[in-house]
């Protein structure tokens, strides 16, 4: 059996990975701090199912809390950390700049060093589709460089991969990125578009749609993005031994950065439409200039994730759609 840490355990994603290791056997410690950026009540129902398994229990504690964060490792006793916990949101970060430090950097230095001195077999952590930024080449591939970031968010989350890179190299603790695509899906985030059509559109409310709807994403199931990181977590990276130094998605390093999308961008209002059908009713929508920070298109090139794993996300949207809406309508009795 092999020992996990998982934080951000009651997050989006934390819940789901946790729920595939425990269906297959592994123990599973999970830490989140339950902050209220969004429903502390919809976090916590989430543990509730976690805390059914025997195989699991709860660290309740604050990434960016040293002691707090060391002591955890110090009695764990980890192979693999999966590092889901961060401070989420392209727009929350232009008004509370400082919770992603605390959060994405501070958070992410002390889980680095929890790997470091702790024997930790690999640190698969969270990354982003934010960090292409400005980047105008399509579809995003990981052998890109990012460095035009648009938002805060994105920003750190480009630092948790140098930051990762640093320690792969100097102490050699083997350490994979995954840059998520939109991700949705049961138990999702309210903070993202679908949860909130979906919430607008059965409460007779308007939907505020951004680009006046010019806009496409990669959205991507939850169950592939799940199926994704445990297939990366189940194989350390190496160092690669023909570096090129133009490809920044590997190292002569124990190091690797994956895309996890759905390789297949879809419109906005394509996406409304397919809500609305599942839905059977109309959105009364919003049309509103770009916000700072979006940006208008994600595309991802999965091809590495592809070659090197064997797993190529394929749910399609409409099907995502009406899972997401079948929960949604029963978690709220709707």
């Amino acid at each position: 059996m092999t020992r996990y840490l998982v934080t951000g355990a009651a997050g989006f994603i934390g819940y789901h990975v946790c729920e595939r290791l425990l269906a297959r056997g592994e123990s599973v410690v999970g830490l989140d701090n339950l902050n209220d950026y969004y429903s502390v009540e919809l976090k916590r129902a989430r543990l509730e199912r976690l805390r059914r398994h025997p195989s699991f229990s709860l660290r309740e504690r604050d990434l960016a809390d040293h002691a707090a964060i060391s002591e955890v490792f110090e009695t764990g006793a980890f192979d693999v950390v999966i590092n889901l916990a961060a401070q989420a949101g392209v727009r929350y970060s232009l008004s509370h700049p400082r919770a992603y430090t605390d959060s994405n950097i501070v958070g992410f230095v002390n889980v680095l060093e929890g790997c470091r001195h702790h024997g930790v077999k690999h640190l698969v952590y969270a990354s982003s589709s934010s960090v292409y930024g400005a980047n105008r080449r399509m579809p995003f591939s990981t052998h890109h460089n990012v460095d035009h970031p648009v938002s805060l968010y994105a920003a750190s989350k480009k630092a948790n991969e140098l930051m990762a890179h640093t320690y792969s190299h100097l102490f050699g603790v083997p350490t994979t990125g995954l840059r998520f695509f939109t991700v949705y899906g049961p138990w999702g985030r309210p903070d993202m578009a679908l949860f909130l059509f979906t919430d607008a559109i059965l409460s007779g409310k308007p939907i505020a749609v951004f680009n006046h709807g010019d806009m496409r994403r990669d959205f991507t199931y939850i169950d592939d993005i799940v199926e994704g990181v445990l297939r990366v977590a189940d194989r350390p990276p190496t160092p690669s031994d023909s570096l090129d130094d133009d490809d920044p998605s590997r190292s002569n390093a124990p190091y690797r950065v994956y895309n996890i999308g759905n390789g297949s961008p879809v419109g906005l209002m394509d996406m409304i439409s397919i809500l609305e059908e599942r839905l059977e009713r109309k959105a009364e929508k919003q049309l509103l200039p770009m916000q700072p920070g979006d940006v208008k298109e994600t595309y991802a090139d999965i091809e590495d994730l592809v070659a090197d794993t064997g797993f190529r996300p394929q749910t399609p949207l409409s099907v995502g759609i009406d899972r997401f809406v079948r929960w949604y309508r029963e978690y709220h009795g709707v």
